[in-house]
């Protein structure tokens, strides 16, 4: 069938169309960042981090950084001097003292299992055993992320930037508060941890999704990953992720208030759900907007 040539005037029409429909697909893309509004009209700004990335991750979304760019305070779960500290702090209380060991603190089984299982890894048992159970998930999970994510994280990234604009950084929790939240478990709470963590559920978050996730912005997906990876040991995720947001929430209150902009960069999967911090703050009648 013949088909007329769009005119001169009529193609600028079609191509002016397409421009106006992708300029709006571009503007509809959102990213892990939302601006928080108070009634009073004050505001704050929420990222949510992934703690490490690849170099692919880099340049960060757009809105990560016109979200540091409108704010003269940054906030972390844990500030950087103090997340040295934490860690320090990890350590010290991960290790028995002298004299102690693993076996006296697990079922044979779960002991024979871990022996077998770091022998097949190179690892001897004399290393395994000075170790708390938590503290063994803590170290084989920072291994695994940095294997497969090396870059720095968001929280880097951004403790980075706030020191060369001495910019104020403050932390959501103290160094006991942020260490606490492993080794505050009991024995049978940290066992619980390392054999959910090392006996195949058939539960897996897989790096992929949560990076994709992260990258449109979509907390609630995340936040369900980490209550699906948790759902053998729903105490520990009430601890690590629930309890956490609650006691955030005043705190971020007080940022708001306190007349200054406050950039607040949590994990991305404590953002999301209905325990997520943006919910609890909806609920508390903030208007929150992903950017």
């Amino acid at each position: 069938m013949y088909r007329r040539a769009l005119s001169p005037s009529a193609l600028a029409l079609v191509g002016w169309s397409l421009f106006c429909f992708f300029a709006a697909e571009a503007r509809a893309e959102k990213a892990c960042v939302w601006k928080v509004t108070a009634p009073n009209g004050k505001i704050a700004y929420i990222g949510g981090s992934v703690h490490a990335l690849q170099k692919s991750d880099y340049p960060l979304p757009p809105a990560f950084m016109r979200a540091f760019d409108a704010s003269s305070r940054i906030a972390f779960e844990v500030d950087a001097r103090a997340l040295k500290e934490s860690s320090e702090s990890l350590v010290k209380e991960g290790k028995y003292r002298k004299g102690d060991s693993l076996k006296n603190h697990v079922d044979p089984r779960t002991y024979a299992y871990m022996t077998r299982l770091f022998e097949l890894m190179n690892v001897p048992e004399e290393s395994l055993a000075e170790w708390r159970p938590w503290f063994i998930v803590v170290m084989l999970q920072a291994i695994s992320s940095r294997r497969a994510l090396p870059e720095e994280g968001v929280d880097e990234f951004f403790m980075r930037r706030a020191a060369k604009r001495s910019m104020p950084v403050i932390g959501l929790e103290t160094v006991q508060e942020h260490a606490g939240v492993y080794s505050g478990l009991t024995d049978r709470e940290s066992e619980i941890l390392l054999l959910t963590t090392f006996i195949p559920s058939g539960v897996s978050m897989g790096k992929d999704n949560i990076m994709k996730a992260w990258r449109r912005g979509d907390a609630d997906a995340l936040a369900m990953m980490m209550q699906r990876e948790s759902a053998e040991f729903p105490a520990f995720h009430e601890r690590l992720v629930n309890a956490r947001n609650r006691a955030w929430i005043p705190k971020i209150e007080k940022f708001i208030e306190s007349g200054q902009t406050y950039f607040v960069v949590v994990g991305a999967g404590h953002l999301g759900g209905s325990n997520g911090v943006l919910s609890l703050l909806r609920a508390k009648g903030y208007q929150i907007a992903q950017m």
